[in-house]
């Protein structure tokens, strides 16, 4: 088997994509399924993010080379008394490369994904696995499926089991810290619009400067603002699997990020020679990386200073936490908190967004006031 990263002389439906995944065989002939797969799960389906495409191809790679070379052919899913064909390739990662269960359940994720397409175009008769009743907070995503009748799942049964750990969160006094070490200004914005919204890092460095406006001469006056984050709107927006979302922000909190770009953005965006649409640039005046990896190395290097072990994804579970504290102990009428904060981060599921009650009920009862009060103090302050 041969796994491939496709040039930008491919082009499906009008649109080049380099860097997409493509499975041959030792003949160097294309294996058609696989391929199908890929266009159908990587571009048409569920998944709208490159970031995806190297996972997905090594998984369906090593997976085929893997039958290929125990003489197995993958349509054989009706193999009576004998192991699955995924229970076997799960034994070969787990216990002849020593993969982490992790890891392997990754693959076999993608692999599953692979059968229930195969299953769809008429290419197998039926899965080559099937569901057990697990029990406990360990078997979530997209392969687990909550029982109405309680806490149980219907799980994948050729799955490792993983203990899932909870997110990490920054403390407030964690992120006075990290403020306070934050000398450059547009550095501290950009943690500040990651610790009042959950914004992904991808999300961030795409943020338009279309969407700050002033408030006050905008005739606004509501608490919280709702912004329509929208990749199709020509602002330059991106978002998970390109997927629309509204989101909200404080009114305090939208004229500090319009001060930003009116007295200290300038400093950048002269030195582009064309005009940017995105509001964070950096020291050369050009928008941060699709995939926002640079805002990780500053944030990792702001936590260095403050002494404290930080990256971008932990700002949006601090986000999560002392916003779903603060909304349970500030009840709104119709207001669910578990459903807002869902809504804010853009989990497609809501038992994404669970994992954060866990937290909560882990934090002491005096650990938390009212969130986003407390971050615009501390703009204050600083």
């Amino acid at each position: 088997m041969e796994l491939l990263r496709a040039t930008k002389d491919l082009v499906i439906d009008g649109h080049p994509y380099p860097g997409f995944p493509i499975l041959l065989w030792d003949s160097m002939e294309s294996c058609i399924p696989v391929n199908q797969f890929f266009r159908h799960y990587l571009l048409r389906g569920e998944i709208g993010s490159k970031r995806s495409w190297p996972s997905t191809g090594r998984a369906l790679y090593d997976f085929f080379s893997f039958l290929q070379a125990h003489e197995l052919d993958w349509r054989d899913v009706d193999r009576g008394e004998t192991k699955s064909l995924l229970a076997a390739y799960r034994g070969y990662c787990l216990e002849t490369c020593e993969l982490a269960p992790k890891t392997t359940r990754q693959r076999l994720t993608y692999i599953c994904k692979f059968y229930k397409y195969a299953l769809k175009e008429g290419w197998v008769k039926r899965l080559p696995f099937t569901y057990e009743e697990r029990t406990g907070r360990r078997e979530t995503g997209f392969l687990a499926h909550v029982d109405a009748s309680g806490g149980k799942t219907m799980a994948n049964d050729v799955m490792p089991r993983v203990h899932k750990t909870l997110p990490k969160f920054l403390s407030m006094a964690e992120i006075k810290s990290l403020l306070a070490v934050a000398e450059n200004p547009h550095h501290r914005m950009m943690m500040r619009l990651a610790l009042h919204t959950g914004l992904r890092r991808e999300e961030i460095a795409a943020f338009p400067l279309a969407y700050v406006f002033d408030p006050d001469r905008a005739g606004r006056t509501e608490r919280n603002l709702r912004i329509r984050l929208d990749p199709f709107d020509g602002s330059g927006m991106a978002t998970k699997g390109r997927k629309s979302r509204n989101i909200y922000v404080s009114r305090l909190f939208m004229a500090e990020l319009y001060r930003y770009t009116t007295k200290v953005r300038g400093e950048r965006a002269w030195l582009s020679k064309s005009s940017p649409q995105a509001l964070f640039l950096n020291q050369s005046g050009k928008p941060y990386g699709d995939d926002g990896k640079s805002l990780n190395r500053i944030i990792s290097r702001i936590g260095k200073r403050a002494g404290i072990k930080v990256h971008t994804h932990m700002l949006r579970h601090s986000y999560a936490t002392h916003t779903l504290v603060s909304l349970q102990r500030n009840p709104s009428n119709g207001l669910d908190p578990l459903v807002f904060v869902q809504r804010q981060l853009g989990h497609s599921s809501i038992q994404t967004t669970m994992v954060y009650l866990h937290l909560v009920n882990e934090m002491a009862d005096e650990a938390v006031l009212a969130y986003d009060d407390e971050l615009n103090a501390l703009a204050g302050a600083a």
